[in-house]
Parts: C-alpha cells; structure tokens; sequence
C-alpha cells in the first residue's frame, strides 16, 4: 500500500527572467489609466481633477501592476489609486498646473512619491524594511518618466495625469527591481 505524502506542496518559484517579465507588461497600465482619466475627468487643471484623475488612472495602473505581480488586487488597486490621487494633487498644485519640463518632472516626484508611501505599506510585509525605500525610488523613476515624456514631444500641456508610453516603458524599466526582491522572499502569503 502507498503512503500519501502530508507535507504541504511548494509551487516553484518563478524565474527572476519571468518574473521582470511580467512586471515590465503591466507598463500598459500608465497609459491606460491616463487616457481613461483623460476621457472622464479631462485635464489636471484643478484640485478636483487631480484628484479624480488620479484615483482613476491609480486603479487602472494599480490592477495592471496587481494582476502582472499576481498581488491582492483590491488592497494593491486602492494603495496606487489613493497614492496617485493625493500625489498628483498635490503635485500639480505645488507647479500650479504648470506642464514645462521642470514641472513635471517635480509633480512627478511627488506623485511617484505618494504612490510609493501607499505601495511600501503592503510591500513592507514581502520585502521587509527595504520597502521604505521605494517611495523615494518611486519619485526618482517617474520623474524621469515626465522627463522622457516631455523630451519625445509628446504635447504634456493637455495636462495629462501621467506621463505617456515613452516613460511608461522607462519607468517599468527602472522599477523591475521591485519584482527583483519580490521574486526573493517570495512566500505562499498574498498581499
């Protein structure tokens, strides 16, 4: 007669390689989310519209990123959502609504910035106290998304929430370190 085996099966551990992968499609969600905002909330020329703007172009990237990372969605949605919608207020509002280079790039800052506050909350659990790096990682990589927008002559003075494909794939680039750690201490726990 054979003995069933009562230890608890492992799934495998994704490839460092796979995983970026994975990471790197859901660059998708910026310009998603951008143009969804676009269409229902129109421009960031105003408190409001940051907000809104913020909280619809945060779900979309937020599902995108939760659905290529196989996080929770609903906490990993609500923490991009809330991070971009404080942020982007309060970044558009320090430029005055203002779409130059430096502009954008200091909105970016501070939008990358509160997402990254939002995020680093549910990543401290995976990642340890590591995560508290990612808010200032985060401002760095979408200002430099605004930079890369502005610089290929994408017309950034429609006022956009965020930053378009051009930066969206540089972004995605320079954050495949996120899944890089996740990758690491992956455990059989979700978000």
């Amino acid at each position: 007669m054979s003995q069933l085996s009562t230890a608890p099966s492992r799934t495998a551990r994704p490839s460092p390689t796979r995983t970026v992968a994975r990471w790197l499609v859901s660059f998708v969600g910026f310009p998603l989310g951008g143009f969804t905002a676009w269409i229902i909330s129109g421009p960031v020329d105003s408190i409001a519209a940051a907000i809104v703007g913020g909280l619809l172009t945060g779900t979309v990237l937020g599902a995108a990123q939760a659905l290529a990372m196989r996080f929770d969605l609903v906490t990993w949605v609500l923490a991009t959502a809330g991070g971009l919608a404080a942020g982007l207020a309060v970044g558009a509002s320090v430029v005055d609504f203002r779409t130059g280079l430096g502009d954008l790039v200091v909105q970016g800052a501070i939008s990358g910035f509160a997402v990254g506050a939002a995020q680093s909350l549910l990543l401290v659990r995976r990642i340890g106290a590591v995560a508290f790096a990612w808010p200032a990682y985060l401002a760095i990589a979408w200002s430099i998304g605004w930079a890369v927008t502005t610089s290929a002559g994408i017309q950034v003075d429609e006022q956009f929430t965020v930053f378009g494909a051009a930066g969206a794939v540089t972004v995605a680039f320079l954050t495949a370190v996120l899944p890089v750690l996740l990758n690491r201490s992956l455990t059989e726990k979700s978000f």
